[in-house]
């Protein structure tokens, strides 16, 4: 080994370690500024440079990466280095939010700072609360009926939009466009068209003005026809790549043997594209967990539920998303709100799994 590589080293080494020394060091500023405890070094407030600790960090370690000598692996190298900004934004907005989180959870974490640890005392209180029992019950209601729905819809919608009609350009982009409209607004549409355009004409028409957003079951019911106006259009142009996908060979052969129409469809085309019925499905059940924006614009999780568990309930249409941001937000508990977001995080990692084994099992009998 030479002096230059030997140099080269030990700068790149030089780098690393400083990289990482700085990483550590503003991830524990960020955490004792939570604690509202300030650390000084010669008269300097180290909480106030943690996010330049954490820059400064980040490109010492690339370029420590990238001056490191070596042959063989440098390209790999260079590879990294051009994903490490993407990389590096998912860990600092998603992995260690996440981590961070988990760890709120088990104390008594006001969004500010953190007097002690509480423990389970969190997921406790969350599990006895009637509402977010509710609002779980509701949110698996939900995510079943859409599942359905929105997948039938879709694929109906691919069909069409995969046929030799005139004008199949103009549907698809008309029926993929909803999708382009941010949940608030396209709640707020709806509840404009519920409250006032659908009231205005059952009041012409029997005399009686009617929302269905006044009533909890309907309003449910208003929400999953919002969704998959919303979603399914979406879910119809995977739909589309997945038919389009099959074989021309296979279907013409089929016509030859007198398969008619319904028995390519179930018999060649579905089974062929079970690898994207997963992809859907997946897409469908997390998107449908996940239903916050249009919920909070279109009922707010307003509704009477009598009696649940003992208790009168008037959160008859809060999905488990907006009781997490309900909990932390306007109930200013930020603690018991981030325990409910894990159980949400765990419920939502297991049923995901649990879908794509069994979807990907119907895959190999299909």
């Amino acid at each position: 080994m030479n002096k230059n590589t030997s140099g080269q080293r030990t700068v790149s080494l030089a780098c690393l370690i400083v990289g990482v020394i700085s990483l550590i060091m503003a991830l524990y500023l960020d955490f004792m500024a939570s604690k509202e405890l300030d650390i000084f070094f010669m008269g300097i407030r180290l909480s106030g440079i943690r996010g330049w600790a954490l820059i400064i960090g980040a490109l010492l370690i690339l370029i420590g990466m990238y001056k490191y000598p070596t042959d063989t692996h440098h390209r790999n190298i260079i590879n990294f280095i051009f994903l490490f900004p993407l990389l590096f934004t998912f860990v600092v907005t998603v992995i260690i939010p996440l981590i961070l989180g988990i760890g709120y959870s088990f104390t008594d974490w006001d969004g500010i700072r953190i007097n002690e640890f509480v423990g389970l005392n969190n997921y406790a209180r969350a599990i006895h609360q009637p509402a977010f029992i509710y609002s779980i019950l509701l949110t698996a209601g939900f995510v079943i009926v859409n599942m359905i729905v929105v997948n039938v819809v879709a694929f109906l919608l691919a069909l069409l939009c995969s046929s030799k009609l005139k004008g199949v350009g103009f549907f698809r982009a008309a029926y993929f466009l909803p999708n382009l409209i941010g949940g608030i607004v396209l709640g707020y549409i709806w509840q404009f068209a519920f409250s006032k355009v659908l009231v205005n004409f059952t009041a012409a028409l029997f005399n009686y003005g009617y929302s269905v957003l006044s009533d909890t079951k309907l309003a449910f019911f208003a929400i999953i026809v919002v969704y998959v106006w919303q979603y399914a259009g979406y879910i119809m142009l995977i739909y589309i790549t997945g038919l389009n996908t099959v074989p021309r060979e296979v279907i013409e052969a089929a016509a030859i043997d007198g398969a008619n129409a319904v028995d390519t469809l179930f018999r060649i085309k579905i089974p062929m594209i079970a690898s994207t019925i997963t992809i859907c499905s997946f897409l469908t059940l997390t998107n449908a967990f996940k239903m916050f924006d249009v919920n909070l614009a279109l009922t707010g999780g307003n509704g009477t539920v009598t009696d649940f568990m003992g208790s009168r309930l008037t959160n008859g249409t809060e999905m488990l998303a907006l009781n997490i941001y309900t909990t932390a937000i306007n109930q200013n508990d930020y603690s018991l709100g981030q325990a409910k977001a894990v159980m949400f995080f765990i419920i939502l990692t297991a049923v995901s799994i649990l879908q794509v084994r069994l979807t990907s099992s119907k895959e190999v009998e299909m």
